[in-house]
Order: C-alpha cells, then sequence, then structure tokens
C-alpha cells in the first residue's frame, strides 16, 4: 500500500539544539518536496485495487447469496412434500386401522367353530373369501405404509443435510459482506484523504463515459439488440454491489438483467457469465457480447461495437460506456 511521506519537521530539536539537527531537517524537507504527488498517485493506485478486491468480493458474495436463495427455495419444496407425505402416511394407518378392526371383528373365533355353528356354511365361505382378501389387501397396504414412511424419513434427512448447508451459505454471505464493506470503507477513507483538486479529478474520471460515437454498428441478431437496448437504458444508474436492477447494478447483476430482457438467463457471476456461451476472440467480438476481465473473471462488460462496452464500474462510478481496452481482457463470450 502507498502512503503518505511525512516531511521532516522544520523547527530544531530542543534538546539537541544543534546546527547538525537543523540541517538535517532542511535537508529533508528539500528531499522530500519533488515526491509530494507520489503519494496520491499511490492512493490512487490503492482505491484503484482496493475496489478490484470488492468487486471481486462482491462476486463472491453474489456466488453465495444465489445458494442460499436457491436453498431456501428447495427447502420450502421439500417441506411442502413432507407435509403432504405426512399426510398420506397418516391416512394409510388410518385405513390400515379400520382393516384391521373388520378383521378382528369378522375373524374373532376359530374358523372351524364358525363354520359348524353357522346358520348358512356357504354363506360362511363367501365371508371367508371376503376376509382373506381383506388380509391381502392390508398386506399391501402395509407394505405401501412402510415405504412411504421410508421415502418420508430420507426426505426429511435430506431436508435437514440441505438447512445445514443453507446455514453455512448464509455465513459464507456474510463473511464476503464484510469483506466487500471493509474494502469500500477502506477506499473512501483514501479518497477522502486525498487534496481537493486530485479528489475531483478522480470523480470526474469516474463519470467519464461520454457517449461514444456507434454509427453504423448494427447487433448481430434481435436478442443481442434487446440487450443491448436493455443495457442502454440503465446508463447513469448507480454500481450498487449485489444488485440487479433496475434502480443499482453491479458487473454480473448489469449483465443478468440486460439479456433477461431478450428472453436469455445467464449465470450470476461473472465466473459463470464467462462460461454462458461460447468464447470467441476480441477482434471477432459482436455487439452484445460479453466482454470478461481480469484473469480470475472478477469484472464483466457487454459489448456494444466500435471498440466500446457498457458496464457497471465500481462504487461511485455510474453505468456507463468505457474502451473495451479499460483492463486486461480475459476473454470474450457469446450468449
Amino acid at each position: 500500500m502507498g502512503s503518505h511521506r511525512r516531511l521532516a519537521p522544520s523547527g530544531f530539536n530542543r534538546g539537541a539544539g544543534t546546527a547538525l539537527g537543523v540541517l538535517s531537517a532542511a535537508v529533508a524537507a528539500l528531499g522530500a518536496v519533488p515526491a509530494h504527488a507520489e503519494p496520491h498517485t499511490d492512493t490512487k493506485a490503492e482505491v484503484d485495487r482496493l475496489y478490484e478486491e470488492a468487486e471481486n468480493a462482491t462476486e463472491a458474495y453474489d456466488k453465495a447469496d444465489e445458494t442460499a436463495s436457491a436453498l431456501r427455495r428447495q427447502i420450502g419444496d421439500a417441506q411442502d412434500h413432507i407435509a403432504r407425505q405426512q399426510q398420506r402416511v397418516n391416512s394409510m394407518r388410518k385405513s390400515l386401522g379400520s382393516l384391521a378392526g373388520a378383521q378382528y371383528r369378522a375373524g374373532g373365533i376359530d374358523p372351524t367353530i364358525a363354520l359348524l355353528f353357522s346358520d348358512d356354511p356357504a354363506d360362511y365361505l363367501d365371508k371367508a373369501s371376503v376376509l382373506d382378501r381383506i388380509t391381502a389387501h392390508q398386506a399391501d397396504e402395509l407394505h405401501d405404509l412402510q415405504s412411504a414412511m421410508r421415502e418420508l424419513a430420507q426426505e426429511r434427512a435430506e431436508a435437514t443435510g440441505k438447512l445445514t448447508e443453507l446455514e453455512r451459505s448464509r455465513e459464507a454471505v456474510e463473511s464476503h459482506k464484510r469483506t466487500v464493506e471493509k474494502k469500500l470503507a477502506r477506499a473512501r477513507q483514501l479518497l477522502n484523504s486525498m487534496p481537493f483538486a486530485e479528489r475531483a479529478a478522480y470523480d470526474r474520471a469516474s463519470r467519464s463515459g461520454d457517449l461514444p460515437d456507434l454509427t453504423g454498428v448494427v447487433p448481430p441478431d434481435a436478442r443481442a439488440a434487446a440487450a443491448i437496448a436493455a443495457a442502454r437504458s440503465a446508463l447513469g444508474k448507480p454500481y450498487v454491489w449485489g444488485a440487479t436492477g433496475p434502480s443499482g447494478f453491479d458487473c454480473s447483476g448489469l449483465m443478468q438483467w440486460s439479456y433477461a430482457h431478450a428472453g436469455v438467463h445467464l449465470p450470476r457471476t461473472s465466473q459463470e457469465q464467462r462460461y454462458a456461451g461460447h468464447q470467441v476472440p476480441l477482434s471477432q467480438a459482436q455487439p452484445g457480447d460479453l466482454v470478461v476481465y481480469r484473469s480470475d473473471a472478477s469484472h464483466v462488460a457487454m459489448y456494444v461495437g466500435n471498440g466500446q462496452v457498457i458496464h457497471a464500474p465500481y462504487p461511485g462510478a455510474p453505468v456507463r460506456y468505457d474502451p473495451v481496452g479499460m483492463m486486461p481482457v480475459s476473454s470474450v463470450t457469446r450468449p
């Protein structure tokens, strides 16, 4: 991290009070003057680095949050199914209880004695045949009940596992959130330490992205055209980490939101969006392609033609146009 150099004191040390101390202080002060601009250059580089790290943490936050949301949906579905399965088990138990009662009432005495005392032996045999069928049906019901109870136990175990996984995802979300907030707070602190003129220059750079000349640029198909139109409609919206619009975006959130308007579902993070299609060389990029930056794929933008992209840069900078080569390109993906 770059740091401000402190100028040596211009006065002399009262304890020493020697000319040598005065001379040393003067030399130190003179030596520090030419480097006056360097600390602020270092500060800008450090702010940029912090923003990059915060964006990386934001992508990790987005992934963890997406995982947690998916798990919450799965757990809700599982709980609904478990409740229905429990009702089915209860109904089967009730049915089995009714059959067991009927069997007891019909076959409560020895069958031979019942036949001897029967007024109508043929009628008794008919009833006995029915009872046998009831017993066979009861056995099938019992087998179904046992299967249902095993399924219910398995579903409950899986739901418990998902709840445990959800808790881990929640912890990951909170961890990445703390990392992002820490990086952004440090970046704001450094920006506030810059002299007014340099801070104003940095802010002006953050608000750059004037409308480029896109004369003659034609999207290759209706899908790309719809995605580009959506991205353009977001110009000027603020960068909000973890946001997917419509009032604010992070870099991958803007891409996902824009392509959703074209009927295409992109995954949530820039690392995943990198593989959400086939990759092409930068020299063959077409409007609508996703341009992924840095070796860790921590930033993504949309190519719009004539060497320009639309993207959500970083906190404090709105959605804007920038040259495609604003930072190292790692890949280009055509959804």
